[in-house]
């Protein structure tokens, strides 16, 4: 009975030792060899280290360098980009007026900030007295991509060129308008592909002569639509910005803003187109009077020269039977 009882135990404490040793060896194996991997990348980090030497290590910062100049790029990109909502094609425009101690040294500054957005000039107008250079002026008109308009506006009206006195911004939306030209564009291609294919099939001369006028006239329209497209291609991509810089004693050139449409409004351009109604009519009545009087004195004559023949015939009526 006992040796029964010791065989049961055995065979229970062996059931449970089993796994638990194989348990053990598997963490153990686990260890070693994270141990192994761990200890072996260490050293083969430091044999590359050790070997790369300074020549190594300038590359790493310099790649960190280019790594952060691109996160800041990348940064200014997006924030210029939300300008944009996606999906529509925007024309931004602007007016600014920077007053300024040096007008040709102000032009030349705008002119390298717009160059180095990428952008250029497209009309210049300056006006220079050499006896009065404090009241020289210059008007410049430039081109700055759109995705850099808000950063480039912004350097331009922060002050580096001199005391802003006004900017107005407006931005049109063309995203339809785009969206017809495209169709227009891919309508009358295809209709040039199918005009050629029939052009191929035709028969008689009198068939050769309208197919050929009909596709002449599709690639004129076609010509029209891509002229029109680049253009507003052109407009969409890059923000135009009117600015104007004036002296120190120059008199600034000020755009106002056109005021909403009220009742005063209204009624004052009601009165005003009044006035100038009544002007004209005056003026037309003073031009015709004297041709008028003229008229009208020489129809009196007239009336009057007929009455008197009129009161002569009978008098001379009664005196023939007599003789």
């Amino acid at each position: 009975m006992r040796n029964r009882q010791i065989g049961a135990f055995r065979r229970r404490f062996g059931a449970a030792l089993v796994p638990g040793l194989i348990v053990i060896a598997m963490a153990a194996l686990a260890g070693c060899s994270g141990g192994g991997s761990s200890s072996g990348a260490a050293s083969a980090e430091g044999a590359a280290v050790s070997a790369s030497g300074p020549a190594a290590a300038a590359p790493s910062a310099a790649g960190a360098a280019g790594s952060a100049k691109s996160v800041r790029g990348t940064g200014q990109d997006a924030s210029a980009a939300r300008l944009t909502p996606a999906g529509q094609q925007l024309i931004y425009t602007a007016q600014l007026t920077v007053r300024a101690h040096d007008v040709g040294a102000a032009v030349s500054r705008a002119t390298s900030i717009v160059s180095q957005a990428g952008g250029y000039v497209s009309s210049e107008n300056a006006s220079n007295d050499p006896n009065h250079p404090a009241q020289s002026s210059a008007t410049i008109e430039l081109k700055i991509p759109a995705a850099l308009y808000a950063a480039t506006l912004g350097e331009l009206a922060g002050g580096g060129l001199g005391t802003r006195l006004a900017l107005q911004q407006q931005a049109q939306d063309v995203t339809q308008q785009v969206a017809d030209v495209a169709s227009r564009v891919t309508s009358d291609e295809a209709a040039i592909v199918q005009l050629r294919a029939l052009l191929s099939h035709a028969g008689s001369v009198g068939d050769l002569l309208s197919v050929q006028n009909q596709i002449n006239d599709e690639e004129s329209a076609l010509e029209a639509l891509q002229a029109q497209q680049r253009a507003l291609g052109d407009e969409t991509s890059y923000a135009t910005v009117t600015m104007t810089i004036v002296g120190p004693k120059a008199t600034p050139v000020t755009h106002p803003r056109p005021a909403p449409p009220s009742l005063a409004g209204g009624l004052g351009a009601g009165w005003h187109a009044l006035r100038v109604t009544v002007s004209w009519i005056l003026a037309l009545l003073g031009a015709v009077a004297p041709f008028a009087a003229v008229a009208a004195l020489a129809g009196f004559v007239v009336y009057r020269g007929r009455r008197w023949l009129i009161r002569r015939r009978p008098a001379a009526g009664p005196a023939s039977p007599e003789n």
